[in-house]
């Protein structure tokens, strides 16, 4: 069922909105315009540029952090402790402030990492020296108390923190761990004055935060039909927009001008990407990705409606990431004929080096990737690669015992001995993990523009989460005969991570293609397909409404992406793979 409306409250209050009843006799507020200009630490710089000055826009977002960059902003405060905050959101804003001000454009980004409270002091100072009347508030509370040996602990926190810094008068509000989607239904709730139990218009704000977190993947960034379109479509995709409404249904689009591609595909990519089953919970709500409809209103135009939601759990997630140790790789060439035979002699000769050696890595990985082809116009295409990792506690067996080992062998090893890149001396690694700790027990913290401490209640209500049944599949297609081919012809897919674990999201694009995918790619399929899953956890996720199914695989990346567990340590590439392999897929689909 879908809530009444929202009172019509200031689409920008300076003070904080009265805490009124919804009262569906009043009109809904004009739509709200968010932009995102950033979906890691380290994206396209000029992005707030561009989006400040390309179009419309009420709110921008950015998100700087990631499991790794959590680990990597610990690092940095260990050799600063006034450090722990992307440095480049700062640079930005030298020019962005400016630009947010003269457009009355409100600014919203989680790069306060570790530090929320040191990033908001220096935007204070670059305001001032701008001679800009910018007002700065930031959220905390999500840093979780000292763990022995672990680096960094933080809770993943809602939006109403970020809404509540709005409603006081914040130009511009920078968080430490929140929630990718809390970008958006911050900003949401404070405009549109939703409650905390709205669930059905927070889930649809959850779902077009979803889309937006992750900059150009919305707009045909890594989108898997890409080949599909003019090329010239993909070079420099624009960051994507979202129009949202009172009801939680949004339109995503992008500024006109710009380069890429919103579409259904590309939005049901995003919505596929690091999620799993139909519910995705989070602490302002569970959206009910089951229910998410999509529909193209025009060019680059995708609307978004019919997602539901339900209450947040009664935990919230932290992410903790600890240092695991030293790891070192090299990476053998082994070029031309008897291609195992070298293999076999370096990998022996590295293996009885490291038993005579006074520190040996406890952890030591082979693996051969043969891109060598018989009878090569190139050196290149001739040659196969050998990867040795090696991981342990000590710098020193993955440091001096391996550069040595590997080093001495120059002249003494397979015809045509090198190396990718000379041996270092290796490097720490981090570890992933997860932990869930009661919401009441976390002090969500709005720290207001005049430094007045707002404290965020937890939920009144929850919900004990639980697998939703797999909805009825649609009837098998009838075919008469099939062709050999990849999958990929068909179907789409986008991959990821979530800590040790993958999903692979896999949509098509018409009823007919459907109706054979939901048949045809079953978890044994997927296993065969994939075999490097078929000894782990997968589960199947069914999402009709979306032409979609969602498989997560469980412990593929080991500790995380941090600890470099496989050659695709974020499982960026694991979709692509399965795109490419092989089925019998019913000739009239091709």
């Amino acid at each position: 069922m879908t809530p009444p409306a929202a009172p019509d409250l200031p689409s920008r209050p300076d003070a904080p909105a009265p805490d009124l009843p919804s009262r569906p006799d009043l009109p809904a507020p004009p739509v709200l315009r968010i932009g995102n200009a950033s979906g890691f630490y380290g994206d396209r710089f000029d992005a707030v540029r561009e989006m400040l000055t390309g179009g419309e826009l009420d709110v921008l977002t950015g998100d700087y952090l990631a499991e790794l960059t959590m680990l990597i902003l610990g690092r940095d405060q260990l050799k600063d402790p006034a450090a722990g905050y992307a440095k480049t959101f700062l640079r930005q804003m030298e020019e962005g402030l400016g630009l947010a001000h003269e457009r009355g454009v409100r600014i919203v980004a989680n790069a306060g990492g570790l530090n929320p409270a040191g990033l908001a002091e220096a935007l204070r100072e670059l305001a001032a020296k701008l001679g800009l009347p910018t007002r700065v508030a930031h959220v905390e509370g999500d840093r979780l108390p000292p763990r022995d040996g672990v680096l960094t602990s933080n809770v993943y926190l809602g939006g109403a923190g970020i809404a509540a810094c709005l409603a006081a008068g914040a130009d511009v509000v920078v968080t430490g761990r929140v929630t990718d989607a809390a970008l958006v239904t911050g900003p949401a709730q404070w405009h549109f004055g939703w409650g905390p139990e709205e669930y059905d218009r927070l889930a649809g704000a959850v779902v077009a935060g979803h889309v937006l977190e992750c900059g150009t993947q919305a707009t045909g960034g890594n989108y898997a039909f890409f080949a599909d379109h003019d090329p010239a479509l993909f070079r420099r995709p624009g960051f994507p927009v979202a129009e949202l409404h009172a009801d939680g249904s949004a339109v995503i689009t992008k500024h006109a001008g710009t380069g890429g591609l919103v579409d259904v595909g590309t939005v049901t990519a995003q919505l596929l990407y690091e999620t799993a089953g139909a519910r995705y919970p989070g602490p302002d709500v569970t959206a009910r990705l089951d229910t998410a409809r999509l529909a193209q209103e025009g060019p680059d135009r995708v609307r978004i409606h019919g997602v539901t939601g339900e209450a947040p759990p009664r935990t919230l997630k932290a992410g903790l990431n600890r240092l695991g140790g030293f790891r070192n790789e090299v990476v053998f060439v082994l070029t031309g004929l008897d291609i195992e035979a070298k293999a076999r002699l370096v990998r022996e000769q590295i293996e009885d080096a490291f038993t005579g050696a006074d520190s040996a890595p406890t952890e030591v990985r082979w693996e051969l990737a043969r891109t060598d082809r018989e009878d090569a116009a190139t050196e290149e295409t001739a040659s196969a690669l050998l990867r040795l990792v090696v991981r342990d506690p000590s710098p020193d067996a993955v440091g001096r015992t391996v550069t040595g080992a590997a080093i001495e062998l120059a002249l003494a090893s397979y015809p045509g001995f090198h190396v990718t890149a000379p041996p270092g001396k290796g490097a720490p690694y981090g570890v992933f993990g997860t932990a869930y700790v009661p919401a009441a027990d976390v002090p969500h913290t709005a720290v207001l523009p005049d430094g007045t401490r707002q404290e965020i209640p937890a939920p009144a209500r929850t919900l004990a989460l639980a697998p939703v049944p797999d909805p009825p599949l649609p009837p098998p297609l009838a075919y008469d005969s099939t062709r050999r081919t990849p999958l990929g012809r068909i179907a789409g897919a986008r991959s990821g991570d979530k800590g040790g674990d993958a999903n692979v999201g896999v949509w098509v694009r018409t009823d007919e293609e459907w109706r054979w995918l939901a048949h045809a790619l079953t978890v044994e399929t997927f296993r065969a397909l994939l075999p490097e899953t078929a000894g782990l956890p997968v589960v199947r996720h069914v999402l009709p409404h979306l032409r979609a199914l969602n498989f997560t695989v469980a412990g593929i990346l080991g500790e995380g992406v941090a600890s470099q567990a496989r050659f695709d340590p974020q499982a960026k590439a694991l979709g692509e793979w399965l795109r490419s392999r092989h089925l019998d897929i019913p000739e009239v689909l091709l």
